[in-house]
């Protein structure tokens, strides 16, 4: 008999094919990998946020969701009590817009020329960091006889986007001389907010609120000012004002090795797959491309559907949850397989859940582990699921 998925989904959808995707669907018949979902999860981080602070709550959802969907994790965290959402690029607001998210975006970057019409159309948000930009951003308003919505960054140690804190106060007030673009908001970023302990945050923190103070001072402070992201939510409470930006402790993921996210949040990702082969290999068997794997005697070998060409590198030291257990992934990871040594489950096989991130029994596989062996972040790890395996995204049983 085959083990029992670790999670039933009800009302979930297959964002791939938004097809529904209900509990009574084993995804072991319809996909050779998949990643799940948990709603639930996202909805109560988004609470736990909102609880944590006194501030706005802007749900950062660019790169996909950090690889967890968009659209669907988006929705979970509005019920979760965000009132923002936050994205890298245009074509990422305007897909929220399609799918009838009606709430507030913002645009973290800088926007293409010919993209800011149809922003400023859907009364999505802008950042200017410049006069070119605000320039821009006033043809584009005007061509639609309307107004542009901006938000000035401010470069405060980053050194990635942004305006010296310096200059605040003249482009405010160029954005003000302007009938067709509306300050409505300033903000930076942190560089090191991971870091409780690095002095460059309250260094950071410094130059935004003297920027701040001169905005005052000049009657130019808008009404939404930001600076917190997810890490500098809990490590640097001074910077809260208006509204704060969380992207990866959304998902239950942790910002930083220096601590852990609170016990109330969870993960919301579990990505698997299952056996499609095993079989006894014999002693002096070569495995894989390049054969630098080879049996020492007879071994109970396992294919599952996962490779490079899905996200899963080919990193020496991969490991995988099979019966509640964790097992070596032997041989360079190949582009849509990959092998497993199964000496320690003898009852494995074809069908057999392969977990490489989530729990199956007592067992668990961090997204954070998988990034140490990766010698990498958690963010790259979930953000570099490829776009081929299927987001099955829905509510647990047990949540509903």
């Amino acid at each position: 008999m085959l083990p029992q998925r670790t999670s039933d989904y009800t009302h979930a959808i297959d964002i791939q094919t938004s097809a529904p995707y209900t509990s009574a669907v084993d995804p072991r018949s319809k996909h050779a990998t998949w990643v799940e979902v948990d709603l639930a999860a996202i909805e109560g981080n988004a609470r736990a946020l909102v609880a944590l602070t006194n501030a706005r709550l802007m749900a950062v959802v660019k790169a996909n969701g950090y690889g967890h969907g968009a659209v669907e994790t988006a929705r979970a965290a509005a019920r979760g009590g965000a009132a923002w959402f936050g994205v890298a690029r245009p074509e990422e607001a305007l897909e929220l817009r399609d799918s009838g998210i009606e709430d507030p975006i913002l645009v973290l970057g800088p926007a293409p020329g010919d993209s800011l019409e149809p922003l400023v159309a859907r009364e999505i948000s802008i950042t200017v960091c410049n006069s070119d930009h605000i320039a821009s951003a006033a043809r584009a308003a005007q061509s639609l006889d309307s107004t542009a919505k901006v938000h000035l960054k401010l470069d405060t140690g980053m050194s990635r986007l942004g305006a010296a804190p310096s200059e605040a106060a003249s482009l405010a007030r160029r954005i003000g001389d302007s009938d067709s673009i509306s300050l409505e908001g300033v903000f930076t970023h942190f560089a090191r907010a991971d870091e409780p302990e690095a002095p460059t945050n309250r260094e950071q923190l410094r130059r935004f609120d003297d920027a701040l103070s001169q905005l005052v001072a000049d009657s130019l402070r808008p009404p939404m000012v930001h600076a917190a992201n997810s890490a500098a939510v809990f490590t640097l409470k001074d910077a809260h004002f208006d509204m704060v930006r969380v992207g990866i402790a959304l998902y239950g993921l942790q910002p930083s090795k220096e601590w852990s996210l609170p016990g109330e949040f969870q993960p919301a990702l579990q990505w698997k797959s299952q056996l499609t082969r095993v079989r006894e290999l014999p002693a002096g068997t070569g495995v894989s491309y390049g054969q630098d794997y080879v049996t020492e005697n007879e071994e109970r070998i396992g294919t599952f559907s996962v490779g490079y060409g899905d996200g899963f590198r080919r990193t020496k030291g991969n490991q995988v949850l099979v019966a509640g257990k964790p097992v070596p992934v032997i041989g360079p990871v190949c582009m849509d397989l990959s092998m497993v040594q199964l000496d320690s489950i003898p009852e494995a096989e074809v069908g057999y859940e392969v977990v490489l991130i989530g729990n199956q029994g007592k067992a668990a596989i961090s997204a954070e582990q998988v990034a140490e062996r990766w010698g990498t972040i958690n963010y790259e790890v979930t953000c570099g699921i490829g776009l081929r395996v299927p987001r099955l995204v829905g509510y647990p049983d047990s949540s509903r």
